[in-house]
This record gives structure tokens, C-alpha cells and sequence, in this order.
């Protein structure tokens, strides 16, 4: 795997090392060492699947307070995305920053989401499905959230969002959370 740091502290996206011959070819998409050797947290304790019926539809901005913070793993295995991360580290040079970073099928990326960090997708395809690895368990009582369209963070969405469900339309404008 090739590790590239973004200029948030700690994310990384993921690129495939993909060793091909005439059966097709093979990428280590996980290990524990390498990610150790980086500095992420290689634990998973769930595995989780989406799947986004129409391009347009966003899910996000989730994140999980201590002691429930989760890292993530977000892969697209069919379609595209555009995954989007916000620090929201108080201590951090980069709180209240954004990144966004396309995810296909295609192009084999994935992006390594430290704790205390939004995230949330655009599906950029019908159809699109996005599995990704998390470091710690659900935790509704730890779970917050922030509106994808919030101005304290001036996200710029490469399309409309057409679909999303009523408690992501829902989260308060960032004054009004608490971190």
C-alpha cells in the first residue's frame, strides 16, 4: 500500500500497490503493521456496508465522541464518491478544515479517517458502494453530526445533493454542537 498524508494531521489516503499478470492482479488492501508503521490505530471492530441507489444522495457529517471515537477505513467498491473529512480537533493546527477526495472503483483508493473527524459522502454514481472498516463500535450517545451544507466549513460539493435522510438534514449549524 502507498501512504499519502493529506494536509489534515493523521489522514492518509491509500492507494493500491496492484501486482497483475495474466490472471488479473492482487492488492493488499489492510495491514496492521504498515498502518502501526504510520501511526494510524490498526484495530477494526465492525465492517460496514452502504449502498447509495442514486447518484446525488450524501451521507454525513458523523463523527463519535471519546470514549466511543472512531478511526475509519472508507473504500468504493462499485461506482464513485466524493468522501469528504473535517478535523474537528480543537487542539489541532488544522480544526474546522476540510478535505474531499474522490473514491471509485476505478481508481482503488481508500481513506484512513482518524477519531474526532466528520465524515460523511457524496454518491457521485447510482449504484455506488462504499465499505469501510471502524476502529470502534456504534455508540448512539457518542454520536454527533454537522450540516454538510454548513458555512463554518465552506464544503464545496462536485453536485447537488438530491437525496439524504432527515437526521443528517437535521444536524445543528457547527456553533450550536458541541465537540
Amino acid at each position: 500500500m502507498i501512504f499519502t498524508e493529506t494536509k489534515l494531521k493523521g489522514a492518509f489516503i491509500l492507494d493500491l500497490e496492484l501486482r497483475a499478470d495474466d490472471r488479473g492482479a492482487f492488492a493488499r488492501t489492510f495491514c496492521m503493521k504498515e498502518f502501526e508503521q504510520h501511526g494510524l490505530k490498526p484495530s477494526v471492530a465492525q465492517c460496514n456496508l452502504s449502498y447509495n441507489y442514486k447518484a446525488g444522495t450524501l451521507r454525513g457529517m458523523h463523527y463519535q465522541l471519546p470514549p466511543a471515537a472512531e478511526t475509519k477505513l472508507v473504500r468504493c467498491t462499485k461506482g464513485a464518491i466524493y468522501d469528504v473529512i473535517i478535523d474537528m480537533r480543537p487542539e489541532s493546527p488544522t480544526y474546522m478544515q476540510h478535505i474531499g477526495v474522490e473514491l471509485s472503483a476505478e481508481n482503488h483508493r481508500a481513506l484512513y479517517v482518524p477519531e474526532l473527524f466528520a465524515h460523511g459522502y457524496l454518491a457521485l454514481t447510482d449504484g455506488a458502494e462504499v465499505v469501510y472498516q471502524v476502529g470502534e463500535f456504534y455508540t448512539p450517545g457518542y454520536e454527533r453530526g454537522l450540516r454538510y451544507d454548513d458555512p463554518a466549513f465552506g464544503i464545496e460539493w462536485p453536485m447537488p445533493i438530491t437525496v439524504i435522510s432527515e437526521k443528517d438534514a437535521a444536524w445543528e449549524p457547527f456553533g450550536a454542537v458541541a465537540v
